[in-house]
């Protein structure tokens, strides 16, 4: 017990400096790119008046070696920043994972990875509102707008990379058992069930998605694949108990 105890207070401690050493860097890191930034502008006026071909070539030099350290240290500190989410993601640290990836969309904000552990971590968030009105209907703003974030990271990890399962299933059970949208959830998951023919996991939610809208042929044929698929005992059971439902709503 006091190893496991010793163990989390030495992973929260790495935590915490590589919070502050992110955070530190992050800081000066702005300090100097406005520096040098005042730096180029200055040297502007003598650039657009050189006293010689070799002064301009020197400044050219000069400051290619600047710009490439400037996408040096950015390249960096993506990586920091995006390290720091998933250690936070992992220790179930949602709201400060959100945080962290914000500034590791900033410096990668085209890497389709970032935004699907956006939108995991969103949607987290979102389940933990519970509050509702005075006269106990609606859903809390908080819980919305996390919801909102979670489809809209979704979406771009998508978008960024059509070929991208995971936020396709996710942005599925998002859908599904979130925000009541089934039909927007069955072109996602068929799309994973192309690639990923025998994932049991997609079947259930899809499945589910086809239960909802009345499509209960289809809903049936999907129980019955996994039932033949799935390697887990628990799965093939709550496959044939789904199944029995479904021929109850179709023929009463």
């Amino acid at each position: 017990m006091k190893q496991r105890k010793g163990k989390g207070i030495v992973i929260s401690a790495i935590l915490i400096i590589i919070l502050v050493s992110v955070i530190v860097s992050g800081l000066n890191q702005r300090n100097n790119d406005r520096e040098d930034f005042t730096e180029l502008l200055s040297n502007t006026g003598r650039w657009n008046t050189p006293d010689s071909i070799a002064e301009l070539r020197k400044a050219i030099a000069d400051n290619e070696r600047r710009i490439e350290r400037y996408v040096q240290t950015a390249a960096q500190n993506a990586t920091y920043w995006k390290l720091l989410a998933v250690r936070l993601q992992q220790r179930g640290l949602h709201g400060d994972t959100l945080e962290a990836l914000e500034r590791a969309i900033y410096y990668a904000p085209e890497d389709p990875l970032l935004h699907y552990y956006n939108g995991i971590s969103a949607g987290i968030l979102a389940k933990s509102f519970f509050l509702v009105s005075e006269d106990g209907t609606g859903r809390d703003a908080h819980r919305n707008r996390y919801f909102e974030i979670a489809e809209s990271s979704f979406l771009r990890a998508i978008e960024l990379d059509g070929n991208y399962l995971r936020p396709r299933y996710s942005l599925g059970v998002l859908y599904v058992f979130d925000l009541g949208r089934p039909e927007d959830a069955v072109p996602h998951l068929e799309k994973c069930l192309e690639v990923s023919r025998n994932d049991v996991d997609t079947m259930f939610v899809l499945a589910r998605a086809f239960f909802v809208l009345q499509r209960y042929q289809e809903a049936l044929d999907l129980y019955d694949r996994i039932i033949i698929l799935a390697g887990d005992e628990q799965k093939r059971l709550d496959a044939q108990n789904n199944r029995q439902t479904v021929l109850g709503r179709l023929y009463g």
